[in-house]
């Protein structure tokens, strides 16, 4: 399995890619490739252009939950499309892989934070395939579904609200989910922003996949600015968790990673970054 990060928070020295405030990842396994978020803007086009990637040959895109910085991208991978139509240039039309809701109208404080366009609109531009089950896209890579929620300590608190049955609900990012990739010696996992709880996320993973070793861990962990109680519990979970490796990035703030890096080791991420497993 290779990972390419397209959009990270961060860019690399000596790495000439651009950044925003979003997470996009271009995955391959067997055969297959997998868009994985769209960011905020046309920046994961950009810096796949500069990876020599052009995105004609996806066969899905997996939006890991509904918020702007990880769905805004859309509008600009659908614009391609319809560019590429105009051209008659040829490429894959890719199934979209979320959750039910990750489409429904979010916001918070009156201002719109979901995603742009809806369902009914994306219907005409993809192959919808949108489950709370996991769903495997290749014998060894996954969609988690809708993460169980077991932690006493994670997404206790709703995050603006969401539009379900003609009303706007308090919004506790039941969309929220992830990915991971198995082999013999553990597993993989990569995340938007964990909003689900990056512990709740992890055992969810252990339980489908029947696997202790984390290999590894990309994405954000929904550690920005977090409370001192939430902190601390999960430091005292990676503490006790079986993991090689992990790449904090995204929503996770400087002093997470700080104290992250006292109990794990941590590497550096940025948009244009590399992993290979």
């Amino acid at each position: 399995m290779k990972l390419k990060v397209l959009v990270d928070n961060n860019t690399l020295t000596d790495r000439y890619f651009y950044g925003e405030p979003g997470a996009s990842y271009l995955i391959e396994d067997d055969g297959k490739k997998i868009l994985f978020d769209l960011g905020y803007s046309d920046v994961f086009i950009r810096n796949a252009n500069r990876l020599e990637e052009d995105l004609k040959d996806l066969d899905y895109v997996v939006v890991s939950h509904g918020h702007l910085d990880h769905t805004w991208g859309l509008k600009h991978l659908i614009a391609k499309f319809n560019e590429w139509d105009n051209e008659k240039i040829q490429y894959n039309k890719p199934t979209l892989v979320a959750h039910p809701l990750t489409f429904n109208y979010k916001e918070m404080k009156g201002k719109c934070i979901g995603s742009l366009i809806g369902k009914e609109v994306l219907d005409k531009f993809f192959e919808m395939k949108l489950t709370k089950e996991p769903l495997w896209l290749t014998d060894n890579l996954v969609f988690l579904g809708e993460i169980e929620r077991t932690n006493s300590f994670e997404n206790i608190d709703s995050l603006g609200e969401i539009f379900i049955d003609s009303r706007l609900r308090d919004d506790y990012l039941l969309d929220d989910s992830a990915m991971a990739y198995k082999n013999e010696d553990g597993v993989f996992i990569i995340t938007g922003c964990s909003h689900a709880g990056i512990c709740n996320i992890i055992d969810h993973t252990k339980k489908l996949t029947e696997k202790d070793v984390i290999l590894d861990i990309i994405g954000g962990f929904h550690l920005l600015d977090p409370k001192e109680n939430i902190i601390k519990e999960t430091l005292e979970y990676f503490k006790n968790l079986d993991i090689v490796k992990a790449h904090p990035c995204h929503c996770v703030d400087l002093k997470s990673k700080l104290k992250l890096s006292e109990v794990i080791s941590i590497e550096e991420v940025g948009s244009g970054l590399i992993l290979e497993i």
